[in-house]
């Protein structure tokens, strides 16, 4: 395949295309943080994915397009993970069950918007294949770090794994944090879900103070290590996937909806989710708090797919429209 056939069109910025683009990066900085939220989704759902795709894995090659294109989004992204870093760190801790399921919900109603990209697809063992290993992926992270939290019981799932860093620690959140950049750009995939997956997720939401940084500063090599892999896990993919793409669309997204919807089992099945499920059986909490949280969660879960579902519907109905402007024959001019 040709290169000019991988390339694409930036859109052009104004007023309004410009603060939909900040809202995306809003969003996807809060994907970060929130467990449940895929950045990568809502860009599908924005119709902006493969604009973001390519300007990612090119920033470097076409740099003043490429970062024109990204400002709005970048800035919008700070402003999320913040938001997410101060605002959900409370109410997990209030009832992490309630707010995982909220965000599960969240994803759920999106996962048609994914879906629709292989609407009417020709299947055969291949694209079969790398549906159930995206499924599969997930779903084994998420059983791997809660049967680890089930072996070092109760008391030890309350622990910060960051309490004594090692240097092994170090090596894997470089890992942890290419992972975790990939989620940003493979649709369906959620960053927090990956952490909740490893474990990790509830040790650096509680070590993101002041008080735990001093009393523990080698925690900072940790962060680094994420920072670094992130970094490495979103530029990387970026432009793979936009070769990929640009080979066999279809086919990779037989397994990016594999991974989307195995995202969304493993986030009620993972080390950090399972803690709290101990915790009802170990009698701390009373039924009457468990079937609080436990409604609750259904309540949110039910909203949160809801308004997501309403968002797709209102795209794809943009969508429909779009395509049946661009259908109408354009006047003819008197001769």
């Amino acid at each position: 395949m040709g290169k000019e056939s991988l390339e694409i069109a930036l859109i052009k910025y104004n007023k309004k295309t410009w603060s939909k683009s900040a809202l995306l990066g809003a969003i996807i900085g809060l994907a970060v943080i929130v467990p449940g939220i895929s950045g990568s989704t809502v860009a599908i759902i924005f119709k902006l994915y493969d604009q973001f795709l390519y300007a990612i894995g090119n920033l470097f090659k076409a740099f003043k397009r490429c970062f024109l294109f990204l400002l709005p989004i970048g800035l919008g992204i700070v402003v999320g993970f913040l938001l997410g870093l101060f605002g959900v760190k409370k109410l997990l801790d209030i009832d992490m069950f309630a707010v995982v399921c909220l965000f599960a919900g969240l994803m759920c109603g999106a996962f048609p918007a994914v879906k629709d990209e292989i609407k009417g697809i020709q299947w055969n063992k291949k694209r079969v294949g790398l549906f159930l290993l995206g499924i599969a992926i997930p779903v084994a992270l998420g059983c791997i770090s809660a049967i680890g939290t089930i072996e070092g019981g109760l008391e030890a799932s309350g622990d910060n794994v960051f309490n004594k860093v090692k240097t092994w620690q170090v090596l894997l959140a470089v890992v942890i944090g290419f992972a975790v950049g990939v989620t940003q750009v493979v649709p369906g995939l959620s960053a927090s879900a990956l952490l909740m997956s490893v474990g990790w997720y509830a040790s650096l939401m509680e070590s993101v103070s002041l008080t735990y940084v001093k009393s523990n500063p080698s925690v900072l090599l940790v962060y680094g290590g994420l920072g670094v892999g992130f970094l490495l896990g979103l530029f990387v993919f970026s432009k793979l996937l936009t070769f990929i793409f640009g080979k066999s669309r279809l086919t990779a997204y037989t397994m990016i909806v594999g991974l989307s919807l195995g995202s969304i089992l493993s986030m009620l099945c993972n080390g950090d989710i399972v803690g709290v499920y101990m915790e009802w059986f170990s009698g701390e909490k009373s039924g009457g708090q468990i079937a609080l949280s436990v409604g609750l969660g259904v309540a949110l879960f039910a909203v949160g797919s809801f308004v997501s579902y309403l968002l797709v519907r209102f795209e794809r109905k943009k969508g429909a429209q779009a395509t049946e402007t661009e259908a109408l024959p354009s006047p003819k001019t008197e001769e």
